[in-house]
């Protein structure tokens, strides 16, 4: 096996196992980082909902307090205004999706549903948790959400939310009197959900991972090359050149060319040493042909 194709089966083998090793990485580092983008972009969806549902609150809800008592605004209520609003968004983006998942709720759309229920059971078991994150498979792909209890911690949701007969009149008749009712203080009742897309981001990393293993490839192809041709000139060309004229003067061809290098490196060093040795073997030779018989 000659010398060149024993450096770049090491050089190939060296080169696979990098890259093996740095693209499986690159990649794990690249997800990680699509999922934290993703996760920002729930979060950011989520304190959204929440200044909604403040404003609603402090700035809304007083000034429909008259109208209310003749007719149930909807608008008045937190949790509808900040449904209403990412609704909105919704619409451009039907792949991101708010709601405020309830096992009993007053308005039937905020009911939840099986999975988002296995969620709020969560919530209901372990009462310290303040956030749950998790990924599901949706239509439109894979998706991550991020969910927040919904505890009543305000006396004053009970108005609303105790019993048939302490709620105001204009929400039984707007709503009816089997949902919504017998909340308690300090319970979980809902979770706030937000599912922001996967793909995007997940592709995005992909695409950035597939040019950075076509550039390192590229890179360590060109090294390759000029490895190559650097072994091949500064070390295989003369060593072929010097094993040539050994091979001849080992023939006993006296009067073959000499090698002349002039390279002050190793193989500079060999070839003078070489031909010294050969200035030896020919005065040798030229000594016992001159020798009496």
């Amino acid at each position: 096996m000659k010398l060149l194709l024993k450096f770049n089966l090491v050089f190939v083998l060296i080169f696979l196992i990098g890259l093996g090793a740095t693209g499986a990485m690159t990649r794990q580092m690249l997800e990680r980082n699509a999922q934290e983008e993703t996760l920002q972009h729930a979060r950011f969806l989520l304190e959204k909902a929440l200044a909604v549902r403040s404003y609603t609150s402090t700035q809304v809800a007083p000034l429909l307090e008259t109208q209310m008592k003749y007719a149930f605004l909807p608008q008045s209520v937190p949790a509808f205004s900040a449904t209403e609003v990412l609704a909105k968004i919704q619409k451009n983006h039907p792949e991101y999706a708010y709601k405020e998942a309830t096992l009993n709720p007053t308005n039937p759309r905020d009911r939840a549903v099986e999975w988002e229920a296995d969620v709020i059971a969560e919530f209901r078991k372990s009462p310290d948790t303040k956030e749950f994150i998790g990924e599901r498979d949706t239509p439109a792909g894979r998706a991550l959400y991020i969910a927040r209890p919904i505890k009543i911690a305000d006396g004053a949701c009970l108005r609303c939310h105790s019993t048939v007969e302490a709620a105001p009149r204009t929400l039984v008749d707007k709503y009816g009197p089997a949902n919504g009712f017998g909340w308690q203080l300090g319970e979980v009742v809902g979770a706030q959900m937000v599912s922001v897309p996967m793909a995007i981001p997940m592709a995005r990393a992909q695409q950035a991972w597939a040019l950075f293993m076509g550039m390192l490839s590229a890179v360590f192809v060109t090294i390759a090359v000029a490895l190559n041709l650097m072994l091949w000139w500064l070390v295989i060309r003369p060593v072929t050149r010097l094993s040539r004229l050994a091979d001849r003067v080992s023939l006993g061809e006296l009067g073959a060319p000499s090698f002349a290098l002039g390279a002050r490196d190793e193989i500079g060093r060999l070839a003078t040493s070489f031909s010294r040795m050969r200035k030896s073997l020919v005065q040798a030779m030229k000594m016992l042909e001159g020798a009496p018989s």
